[in-house]
């Protein structure tokens, strides 16, 4: 501990204070990092790769969600509500209008999801389901669908930008995802300004909206750094040029309190849950086309090791059936609990030998029943140091009861094309199991029908294949949130899993979140649970915002 601490120290020692951040006053500025890996190119809100913080800071959505309460926060909507079957109706707040002072009306909702109608847009596939979306008056709005996917669009209420017509009806269809649009006109609270190679700058607009409505944000200025390493953002956070940091950062438990440093919990597990880690098994591959084997894997790894170890407990172990969260509310206990997992490796080594995998050649490592030896390969993508060390964990405990596995760090472009190929053994991965607000988004990343193509890229990378499940997944989607059918889908999709196990949740990653408060008090925590500690690109709609109308300044 002491060696830890010292290295900690010498980094903020090395941390260069630099040229000023800021340019509003610093009790006005709050300067944040862990959202932007690159400097702003793109304020596009259609375009994928935009700078992460237009959505929630400069163009806005219907609703906002916060994922720790799993509440709904109308937002642009005043309202909304299934009026039939088959027909959303919003109602927009009568005080919203564009930056620009234009009103924000029924007709730019409409605009905005006509846009993806008439041309290709990351959400056109939304008019699968959609038939029409009507104007009845200039504040009520009403999705009419021919097919309506309720959970999906639980989600599609906190994440869809609406953008103004007046201004994007002038852009051409084949421009509509080229142009950068470096002068953004939304409603958000904050306009981009000017930044530079190591930040990105948002002004706040005094005249916001909605200043009376949820209050005014604080920061006149947010500033996001763009910090290349995570031993730098603490050693901002210790000089106090840095006031949140939403970077994973070792040795965080140990040393808060000395450095006057915080954290969402002030104990185990310190943060929130952001998503959860999947073991995921190639089931085209022997023996991991054998459910049996599949379950002796998840008895073989103590999970709470690996929160511990790499984790120092930041983060908790998963609940078998990979839920957190807002998911909780679909949660079977029953179903947890007489077909989940925990750790027993004796009972792994019983599941093995019965079904066959002995040491058949004496060297010490058990084979396939035919007698044919086995070693696997577990990947994750070099420099992930705490995936990589947590795989070390997990091929340590296979080893424990002989089952010969390795642990592998492919560049993570290598690491992608296996997983998307299907050239793997077995690999840690969550890029679809983020917090939303329906586990449809975690079950259909785990096992969904798209694995007959050359590359899988929407999950289910380990290519299982149960129609069973997957059409009780599409069902899940196409009933209406927590009814009773809604909750015995679900029953069924996490005993499903469970008794099959195609992949493994072994942990939950964390929301790393860490403040400081020489600047700005108030914090979102698990004593004021108000807003959502996160500038994560997709999170400032999420409680965000909140965070900042609800900081205070020391001065």
């Amino acid at each position: 501990m002491k060696n830890r601490i010292a290295l900690m120290l010498v980094v903020v020692l090395l941390v260069s204070s630099g040229a000023s951040v800021l340019a509003a006053e610093r009790h006005e500025t709050l300067i944040v990092g862990g959202g932007p890996w690159n400097p702003a190119t793109n304020w596009n809100p259609l375009y994928p790769q935009r700078t992460s913080a237009t959505i929630g800071l400069v163009y806005e959505t219907l609703f906002g969600y916060n994922p720790e309460t799993n509440v709904y926060k109308p937002w642009l909507a005043e309202n909304g509500e299934w009026i039939s079957d088959t027909v959303y109706q919003v109602d927009l707040r009568t005080e919203a209008y564009w930056s620009d002072g234009e009103a924000l009306t029924a007709a730019d909702v409409v605009f905005t999801y006509e846009l993806a109608r008439d041309n290709q847009l990351p959400y056109t596939p939304i008019w699968r389901q959609l038939e029409e979306v009507k104007e009845i008056s200039t504040t009520r709005v009403q999705f009419v669908f021919s097919d309506p996917s309720y959970q999906e669009w639980q989600i599609e209420l906190y994440t869809r930008p609406i953008i103004p017509q007046h201004i994007w009806s002038q852009i051409a269809g084949d421009q509509l995802l080229v142009v950068a649009n470096d002068n953004p006109v939304g409603s958000g609270p904050y306009k981009a300004g000017v930044g530079g190679s190591d930040r990105i700058v948002w002004d706040r607009d005094d005249n916001w909206w909605a200043n009376d409505v949820f209050g005014q944000p604080q920061p006149k200025q947010v500033v996001e750094m763009i910090i290349p390493e995570n031993n730098v953002a603490l050693g901002m956070m210790m000089q106090r040029t840095l006031d949140l940091s939403n970077y994973f950062i070792p040795g965080i438990p140990a040393i808060k309190n000395a450095f006057g440093l915080s954290t969402w919990f002030d104990d185990a597990p310190h943060m929130l849950q952001a998503n959860t880690a999947v073991l995921y098994l190639n089931n085209q591959r022997a023996p991991m086309d054998d459910v049996t084997f599949r379950h002796a894997l998840a008895y073989a790894v103590n999970p709470e090791i690996i929160a511990e170890r790499v984790f120092e407990y930041m983060v908790p172990a998963s609940d078998p059936t990979g839920l957190f969260g807002g998911w909780m509310a679909y949660h079977d206990p029953d179903v947890a609990q007489e077909y989940g997992f925990g750790y027993n490796p004796e009972f792994a080594q019983q599941l093995l030998d019965e079904a066959g995998y002995i040491d058949a050649d004496g060297d010490g490592w058990r084979d396939l029943p035919d007698g044919k030896a086995m070693s696997f390969d577990i990947i994750v993508p070099a420099g992930w140091t705490d995936w990589m060390e947590s795989i070390r964990i997990i091929a340590d405990n296979f080893r424990a009861i002989g089952i010969n596995a390795s642990p592998a760090f492919p560049d993570q472009s290598v690491y992608e094309n296996r997983m998307y190929t299907g050239d793997f053994d077995m690999l840690i991965n969550n890029y679809g199991a983020n917090v939303s607000g329906s586990p449809f988004t975690y079950w259909n990343w785990i096992a969904n029908h798209n694995i007959h193509r050359e590359q899988v890229t929407e999950g289910n990378f380990g290519r299982y294949d149960n129609q069973e499940l997957f059409d009780l997944i599409v069902e899940f989607n196409k009933v209406l949130p927590m009814t009773a059918e809604s909750l015995a889908i679900a029953s069924q999709i996490q005993r499903i899993l469970l008794e099959d196990m195609p992949a493994i949740p072994f942990w939950q990653n964390g929301m790393w979140s860490t403040t400081q408060s020489e600047w700005w008090t108030n914090w979102p925590s698990e004593h004021s649970p108000v807003g959502y500690p996160s500038t994560w690109g997709g999170y400032w709609q999420m409680g965000g915002v909140d965070m900042l109308i609800n900081l205070r300044s020391t001065k």
